[in-house]
């Protein structure tokens, strides 16, 4: 069913991926049980950015889950969970797994390096630590993660209207839905078209179409205020949404903001479905974090509630019903 705008919107802001750090900025985790090492390395690397710090394998994870770090320095062996642990953990978490570990040891084994880095660590420290080189090797690991972390950007880039890609949606999508369901919060999914878009590109020209896509995607950009919040270009004509912690209602009240905004643009277009300008529809889907479905399951429930909105009339959002819903229109790219 078609949902009247809600007055509300729920919504708890969460922590993303952060834009590749300058070396003033970079966050560091030290991890040891041995509060005067702790103390030693944080004076000889605090000109190197924020220094955050743990006691054990078990801390160190629940501190970079809520704070991702840019570097960690871990020791190997400490009670409870080892520094090798808690790298396992560290690289099968799919939001943790880019970080650098740097191992901090008094062992100078063959067999506990290649361990280690079998396990996916970046690097070794031998114990008593010198300063120039904890510096020196702290100072090219984070410019590796830099590095590492521009590349990523740019292949998660969309080239056309510079929002994120699919293959950046994919990974946030997995990202968001994981945390959704470890934290038992809501997630909800939107899919945004863009109304008789071939009929646009007919009448216009491709190079209008093309400007067409950057406005939409600017506005698109601009609805979404919070920094946990995201947009990417789906493909086409088509973008997605992600909307962490955010209940239904919320989600509809942005969809609706989402609507206005891109019909507010006024890009003409005279085979359009209202006032002869760009439209877009929206479909809204909901996920639980104790829902036995899947992500895919979410975005299939988004896209069913698209067509939906471009069934009762476009330049509209829909949100996903469990009821039957009669066979989808068919919609050829004259109609879309």
């Amino acid at each position: 069913m078609w949902l009247q705008r809600p007055d509300r919107y729920s919504a708890v802001a969460l922590p993303v991926a952060k834009e590749p750090m300058s070396s003033a900025q970079a966050s560091i985790l030290i991890v040891d049980d041995d509060p005067t090492l702790v103390q030693l390395m944080a004076q000889m690397l605090s000109e190197l950015g924020t220094l955050r710090f743990a006691r054990s394998g078990e801390a160190a994870l629940s501190q970079a889950r809520r704070n991702k770090p840019d570097l960690i320095l871990m020791d190997a062996e400490m009670p409870g969970m080892s520094g090798f642990d808690a790298c396992l953990a560290l690289k099968a978490d799919f939001e943790l797994a880019d970080v650098p570990v740097l191992f901090v040891t008094s062992h100078h084994a063959l067999e506990m390096e290649i361990r280690g880095f079998e396990m996916g660590a970046a690097d070794f420290i031998h114990k008593p630590v010198s300063e120039p080189i904890l510096r020196a090797r702290v100072s090219t690991h984070l410019k590796l993660k830099r590095a590492n972390d521009e590349l990523r950007r740019l292949a998660g880039t969309d080239a056309l209207t510079q929002l994120p890609n699919r293959r950046s949606l994919d990974g946030a999508l997995a990202t968001e839905w994981a945390r959704a369901q470890r934290e038992a919060q809501p997630l909800c999914a939107l899919l945004i078209d863009v109304d008789r878009f071939k009929l646009f590109n007919d009448r216009y020209g491709h190079p209008a179409g093309d400007a067409c896509l950057r406005g939409v995607a600017a506005a698109l950009a601009g609805v979404m205020r919070r920094p946990a919040d995201f947009v990417a270009r789906y493909g086409g004509e088509e973008f997605a949404a992600l909307l962490p912690n955010t209940d239904l209602e919320g989600a509809c009240l942005i969809a609706g903001r989402l609507v206005d905004a891109v019909r507010q643009l006024a890009i003409p277009h005279e085979d359009g479905v209202v006032d002869g300008v760009v439209t877009v529809s929206v479909g809204v889907a909901l996920g639980q974090g104790s829902d036995a479905f899947t992500a895919e399951t979410l975005m299939q429930r988004a896209d069913e509630a698209l067509y939906r909105a471009k069934r009762e009339g476009r330049s509209q959002y829909c949100s996903h019903s469990d009821s039957p819903q009669p066979p989808a229109a068919q919609l050829d790219g004259a109609a879309t």
